[in-house]
């Protein structure tokens, strides 16, 4: 995967010049167009086993130093695993380049702050059970407290994530942020008014279609997928596409227990729906966070048919073959996607093979 910043600094210690550059980066993107391309979705996560090896190796120091410094003082560990995340990461993130480990000690470390805002601004009190009973939208005192609480450990998050990528520059930084953005929102919105439930969900909706606008930019910028720009866009389509998903069947009660069938055929539209903007953005994510409810759809349908012994079985068959068949067939079906779209949106897409 070349990185920018990897050429710009090749170009001024004189290793390369920019001619030479940006022929690579044209050599680069060709290349990719005719062996994986686009439509491969490749991005970085590991350079060797020894990224899995370094991971466990660092999860388990930072473990015990949550767990030791948590038996001082809860704020304690929270802040020996944030120092540790971001001291590892000068060696493991910015001299190492390690994929796997990177992505560990930034989530480490965005969380020991979030944990530390927690302690800070008091969104937990000293009864451990309190931030399991701080619930969205029941309007009393102490849940609005809490919840100003949460939205400022959440602020605290987004800055730190923000700091961490000015520094190291790790791909899924940016979908940390977003998602430390959105808890701000949504914190904020419970803090001030009373909310029901199924409104929280639209916020939690339009928070997941901002994300997803987003990753829309980032994913602009490398339409070939050749710079660290397509694994930012991963990564906050990856976010984005739960928060999209599960209001959306929520709302539609696929969630009530046993739905109706009315309730899941409307949930197999709408997963069709998914399936022409995945492929019309060349993103899986939102076929993957979908699976899980349109397979609950589906199976409803079946043990409503009266196949109630085969009701898992035909399930898996009929979504399977699916999604085998749409493997297989991805890149040509993509394209008769992309020749149906107007130019103006098509030229903000990867290109279809």
């Amino acid at each position: 995967m070349i990185e920018q910043r990897d050429l710009d600094a090749a170009v001024g210690a004189g290793v390369i010049d920019t001619v030479t550059a940006t022929r690579l980066v044209d050599f680069t993107r060709n290349f990719r167009r005719g062996v994986a391309g686009p439509d491969e979705e490749s991005f970085r996560l590991l350079t060797g086993f020894n990224d899995i090896f370094v991971t466990i190796a660092v999860g388990l120091l930072l473990f015990a130093l949550g767990a030791l410094g948590g038996k001082v003082a809860p704020a304690l560990g929270a802040v020996l695993v944030a120092a540790a995340s971001w001291g590892l990461a000068e060696y493991f993130t910015r001299t190492r380049r390690m994929a796997l480990p990177s992505i560990e000690l930034l989530l480490a470390f965005v969380g020991g702050v979030f944990f530390i805002g927690v302690a800070l601004f008091g969104a937990v009190s000293d009864n451990p059970h309190a931030l399991a009973q701080v619930g969205f939208g029941n309007g009393t005192r102490d849940t609005r407290t809490g919840m100003l609480g949460f939205a400022g450990a959440a602020a605290i998050a987004a800055l730190a994530a923000f700091a961490h990528w000015r520094r190291f520059h790790v791909p899924i930084t940016v979908a940390a942020g977003a998602a430390a953005l959105a808890g701000l929102a949504l914190a904020l919105v419970s803090a001030v008014a009373i909310v029901a439930p199924n409104v929280l969900l639209v916020f939690v909706l339009i928070a997941g279609l901002a994300i997803f606008a987003l990753a829309m930019s980032f994913d602009a910028r490398d339409r070939v997928r050749v710079t660290r720009w397509s694994d930012v866009a991963f990564w906050l389509h990856l976010l984005a596409a739960p928060m999209i998903v599960h209001p959306v069947f929520a709302l539609a009660g696929l969630l009530n227990g046993s739905p109706a069938p009315g309730a899941a055929v409307a949930v197999i539209v709408v997963y069709a729906a998914l399936t022409v903007v995945a492929l019309a953005i060349d993103r899986r994510a939102l076929l993957v966070s979908a699976l899980a409810y349109v397979i609950y759809a589906i199976q409803a349908l079946v043990t409503a048919g009266g196949a109630l012994d085969m009701s898992l079985a035909l399930t898996a068959l009929v979504i399977g073959g699916f999604l085998v068949l749409l493997s297989a067939a991805w890149r040509p079906i993509r394209a008769r996607i992309i020749a149906l779209l107007p130019g103006s949106v098509t030229l903000r897409l990867p290109e279809a093979a």
